[in-house]
Formats: C-alpha cells, sequence, structure tokens
C-alpha cells in the first residue's frame, strides 16, 4: 500500500487558520433574534409602557416565496395633526440576527403616516410594528410570515 504525504506550506496553514479563527467569531454573531429580544428592544425604547392594539395596519404576506425581498408596508390611523400625530413607527422581526429592522420618524407636515419597504427575511417569523403617538400611547401590530425559499433557512 503506498501512502501519500500530503505536505502544507507555512501560506496553507496560515490560510486554514484565518478561516477557522474567522468562522469561530462569527458563529457567535449568527445567531438569531426572539420573541424575548424584540420585547427588550421595545422595553429599552420605552421601558415598562405596554402598547394597545389598533390604529396600525401592517401589511405583509402570509407566506414569502423568497424571504430575500419581502415586502412590508404600514400605516397608522392619525388625523396628523399638531395636538394629535404619529412620531415614530418601529419594525422590528423576531428571526433574523438583529431585532430592529427600521425605524420611520414622522410629524405633521408628513400628512400620513404610511411607509413601506422590503425587508429580508432569515426564516419564518414575526413582524412586530410599534407606533408611538404623539400624546404618548404606544399601539402594536404583528404579524407571522412564512418564509418559504431564498431566506438564510426556513
Amino acid at each position: 500500500m503506498n501512502l501519500k504525504t500530503v505536505e502544507t506550506t507555512r501560506r496553507e496553514t496560515l490560510t486554514l487558520a484565518a478561516i477557522a479563527g474567522l468562522a469561530a467569531f462569527l458563529a457567535p454573531k449568527m445567531s438569531f433574534a426572539d420573541e424575548n429580544a424584540v420585547a427588550a428592544e421595545i422595553k429599552k425604547l420605552y421601558g415598562d409602557k405596554k402598547p394597545a392594539s389598533g390604529k396600525i395596519k401592517l401589511d405583509v404576506p402570509e407566506i414569502a416565496e423568497n424571504g430575500l425581498v419581502v415586502p412590508v408596508n404600514v400605516e397608522v390611523e392619525s388625523p396628523m395633526t399638531d395636538k394629535d400625530y404619529v412620531k415614530a413607527v418601529h419594525v422590528f422581526a423576531d428571526g433574523n440576527p438583529l431585532p430592529g429592522v427600521v425605524t420611520y420618524k414622522f410629524t405633521p407636515a408628513c400628512g400620513k403616516a404610511s411607509a413601506s419597504t422590503r425587508m429580508r427575511l432569515a426564516q419564518t417569523q414575526n413582524i412586530v410594528c410599534v407606533a408611538e403617538m404623539s400624546d404618548g400611547n404606544l399601539y402594536m401590530a404583528k404579524a407571522n410570515v412564512k418564509v418559504t425559499i431564498g431566506g438564510c433557512g426556513g
């Protein structure tokens, strides 16, 4: 039986060590958020204030065939006057590496509190939307999006 010896150069050994080190560094960072992470982000923004339901129309697909470009449309019911308007809308995803996805800021000059975007969803997960009103009230809406292909998981 003839065994071949495998010789590696110093450069190959250093390259393999660098790749292993990078993988060890990135592995903990590739974990995904969950409902607790989203709740912690909301608590960081608003303390123990509890959001009510209503006022938010969160339009997302029930099934996303491509997790790379999932449309998200948010509209908050408000007269958008100087005394009664939407200050901010925060969108969270409880299955992505970071729970916070986007924040929109509004003023009465906007006329309407609505926004659209496309987001990448790594896996099937909940999209959570919190609207902060000018009077300090909070409203929340939640929708589940099932990602079938094209995301980072499924």
